[in-house]
């Protein structure tokens, strides 16, 4: 009896030992709006070179540089009401995670100027104004700093 005991012991630290624990952690800090691009659940911020300005995913709230100072906005200010988001291009801040992406705005400025296009973008959601796809494919994960796929890398 304490020989079948040992025995399932050995057995059960045997099998302790060679099993693997997975943890699997899915960060969504925010659902992306159907104009964003596909394959970046993860970022909080896009920068959007043709009016200089960020979205909050978070947030769902763009910041933009008003009379001087950095605002919070539920909607682009009315000089840009005709900017289609869907065709425009965001770059998305995939290493930052602060809470003032605009820390770096004169390097984002620099970087990805007015009417920068990098990889192209597939979006969530169609363009309504057209009512078609924006983006021309490929695998939507093309958001461009020109030197590293497009992927910015503040921190």
């Amino acid at each position: 009896m304490k020989t079948v005991k040992l025995l399932v012991a050995g057995i059960a630290l045997f099998l302790a030992g060679t099993m693997q624990a997975q943890v699997t952690v899915n960060v969504n800090i925010g659902t992306p709006p159907l104009w964003g691009p596909v394959g970046y659940t993860e970022a909080r911020y896009y920068y959007l070179p043709d009016v200089e300005a960020y979205y909050d995913i978070q947030a769902t709230m763009f910041i933009c540089y008003v009379q001087g100072q950095w605002v919070h906005k539920t909607n682009l200010p009315s000089m840009y009401r005709s900017y289609d988001l869907y065709d425009g291009y965001k770059v998305v801040l995939v290493d930052y995670h602060g809470n003032v992406p605009y820390k770096d705005f004169e390097d984002h400025k620099a970087k990805y100027a007015k009417g920068y296009k990098g990889p192209a973008q597939k979006t969530y959601g169609e363009n309504p104004g057209n009512g078609k796809k924006s983006g021309n494919g490929g695998d939507g994960k093309g958001q461009g700093s020109g030197h590293d796929n497009g992927k910015d890398k503040h921190k």
